[in-house]
């Protein structure tokens, strides 16, 4: 849908607000592999013609901001974000966001707002965020598993995807245990 809007601008942006209590997926896979993350997001931007990334971060992810800054850092340094990527026209770069930790942020039009300075809290929709979202402009939002998954899914294909997980759950899952666990062998 946001790569049929003709409207200038347009956003990609990476949902890492985890604020489940005793979640962590998003950090653990930030911290592990900030790039995997980039490069979903940069698929995504190029899908849909956007040109802008922002990834929106809790500030209690001081590790996987940490990662994330060197990640962006050595793409760039590398020709993979910024201007004429790869010697070609498209360009795509990648901004972090600190947010302040407000449960709310994590549903997406607050997380808008709260990118744009603003309170963040859910509007009514529509319009959509692909229609009006981030400074008015075409938005897509996912979260850090979904771009993770990109890079994978167009290396491998759909089938190989799908082949994981189970008939009605299909694909790849990262799980947080918080807790004491028994694990008998």
């Amino acid at each position: 849908m946001a790569r049929k809007v003709v409207n200038g601008q347009k956003y990609i942006i990476c949902n890492a607000d985890e604020g489940d209590p005793g979640a962590f997926m998003d950090r653990s896979l930030l911290e592990g592999d900030a790039h995997l993350v980039i490069e979903g997001m940069l698929i995504g931007g190029y899908a849909i013609g956007a040109s802008k990334g922002i990834v929106y971060i809790r500030a209690e992810y001081p590790i996987a901001v940490e990662r994330l800054t060197m990640a962006i850092k050595t793409a760039r340094e590398r020709g993979l974000l910024g201007e004429k990527i790869l010697g070609t026209a498209f360009n795509f770069d990648v901004e972090i966001r600190i947010g302040a930790g407000a449960f709310v942020c994590g549903e997406e039009t607050a997380l808008m707002a709260s990118v744009e300075g603003k309170r963040g809290e859910p509007r009514q929709k529509p319009p959509y965020p692909v229609q009006s979202g981030l400074y008015g402009k075409p938005t897509v939002i996912n979260n850090v598993e979904t771009f993770g998954n990109v890079p994978s899914i167009i290396l491998k294909g759909a089938e190989w995807f799908s082949s994981v997980g189970t008939e009605k759950s299909k694909g790849t899952k990262v799980f947080a245990l918080a807790a004491t666990l028994n694990i008998r062998g």
